[in-house]
């Protein structure tokens, strides 16, 4: 009996574990989604890298002090598909980004839409 329930468990265990680590990657476990942000900064860096592309810009705070933040989008072929390539967004380009700020306070934001120099408007 006790070989039984052991075999049970060992094999439940992989997919008591599955749904945890799967929404670990690919949810916005780390982002804020009850509350949207929206800041205009300018661009010092942007990666087109999978699993996610991402913007370097910084954002003059308040207080006159820049602050360098990293706005996560998806991926380089789900942006591929809406036009986008290496050369969307460059380094000195002014942007308003939109979207779910980081849990933790870092200067970290989900894009869920951006307007780009040239004033078109993207959704993530």
């Amino acid at each position: 009996m006790k070989n039984v329930l052991f075999a049970a468990l060992a094999l439940a265990a992989p997919f008591l574990v599955i749904p945890d680590s799967a929404s670990a990657h690919h949810g916005y476990a780390a982002f804020d989604t009850k509350a949207t942000i929206t800041l205009q900064g300018t661009v010092t860096d942007f990666h087109f890298v999978n699993p996610h592309c991402v913007i370097e810009f910084d954002v003059k705070a308040g207080t006159g002090q820049v602050v360098n933040w990293k706005a996560e989008l998806s991926s380089v072929n789900h942006l591929t598909q809406q036009g986008w390539s290496e050369s969307s967004v460059q380094t000195g380009d002014e942007v308003t980004v939109t979207g779910y700020r980081a849990k933790n306070g870092a200067p970290s934001i989900w894009v869920t839409k951006i307007v780009l120099p040239n004033g078109t408007s993207n959704t993530n």
